[in-house]
């Protein structure tokens, strides 16, 4: 009878402690060529998949089964097979790719091509390209919107944030931003679009509708001076109530109240923090951190660091998806 109990009771521990959904996370490591696959059942890196030279701007695609990688110093946009863990195709794209965004179906991908000052534009399951959007000097961030009526892309040089109109693939909004430009994202209620702004320090909260900015959220780091305080990356609850951005060689994470856009917390994360992406249930964000070769593992809920993943030298962008 004790024995039967006891191992009622060990399964049932076992259930607690064994997470009810695991998802696995591709880092592209910027130096090394190479991605990073990882675990997040025991955030361990499981793989780790040779690709193309100076691989940044990731993500999967709709159905999970592909991770699309760019690679700037190859001009153009790898395909990693889930499945096979390993490159198998190629989609066309314009000089030195750099972050890119996906449609809601899947189907067209639009690329930032630094080095010609384009989007380019790209049907994925014909693999060919439809055509390029002149932009600003160094374009970077890429966002759609909820409704998919409007592409934003940030240039880094020009300092705005472009409003492309999806069905004309035409600008209809220039927005200036402080400098430097690096990321883009919309509120899932389309109620408004974060730009964060490198050196220039800050985020710009835009309103889509009016197309102009509505607030600037800076951050200030006792001990640490304006310059070193750059922020990348941009992750948001999807509820909009919370976002987290990363702060670049000020080796934190700034945690925003997205509702008053007042900076709640600051975290400490690994050297050069740069991009992000929430596990899809939220519970986690990983972030990278690219001088300390490593990444950050953030518990949503309570607002802390609680584990460091070594991967690949100079880690970029990570993307996760459920297995």
């Amino acid at each position: 009878m004790w024995r039967c109990c006891l191992l009622s009771v060990t399964a049932a521990w076992l259930m607690m402690a064994t997470p009810a959904s695991a998802f696995i996370a591709y880092v592209s490591n910027e130096k090394s060529n190479t991605v990073s696959v990882i675990d997040t059942n025991n955030w361990a890196v499981t793989k780790t998949i040779k690709v193309g030279q100076r691989p940044r701007g990731i993500e999967f695609t709709r159905d999970g089964k592909f991770v699309f990688v760019a690679v700037g110093d190859d001009d153009s946009i790898q395909v990693i097979d889930v499945a096979k863990q390993e490159v198998v195709d190629t989609l066309p794209s314009g000089p030195d790719p750099e972050l890119f965004a996906l449609d809601a179906e899947g189907k067209i991908l639009y690329v930032a091509n630094e080095n010609d000052n384009t989007v380019t534009i790209i049907d994925v399951e014909k693999r060919a390209r439809l055509g390029e959007i002149q932009v600003g000097v160094e374009p970077e961030g890429m966002a759609i919107s909820p409704d998919g009526k409007i592409l934003i892309n940030t240039s880094e040089t020009t300092n705005m944030a472009h409003f492309i109109d999806t069905t004309t693939r035409q600008i209809v909004a220039n927005v200036l931003v402080d400098a430097r430009p690096r990321f883009a994202e919309f509120k899932r209620d389309n109620s408004e679009v974060w730009v964060s702004s490198e050196i220039g320090g800050t985020v710009s909260v835009i309103d889509p509708a009016k197309r102009e900015v509505m607030k600037k959220i800076t951050f200030e780091i006792p001990g640490l001076r304006s310059e070193a305080i750059q922020p990348v990356g941009i992750g948001m609850t999807k509820d909009g109530k919370t976002a987290f951005v990363a702060l670049g060689p000020a080796n934190r994470v700034a945690v925003v109240d997205a509702t008053s856009h007042k900076v709640t917390k600051y975290l400490l994360v690994g050297q050069r923090v740069w991009q992000m992406a929430f596990t899809p249930d939220e519970k986690y964000l990983l972030v990278t951190n690219g001088v300390s070769n490593d990444v950050s593992v953030i518990d949503v809920a309570a607002q802390k660091v609680i584990k460091t993943i070594q991967v690949g030298e100079l880690p970029w962008g990570v993307t996760i998806a459920q297995p």
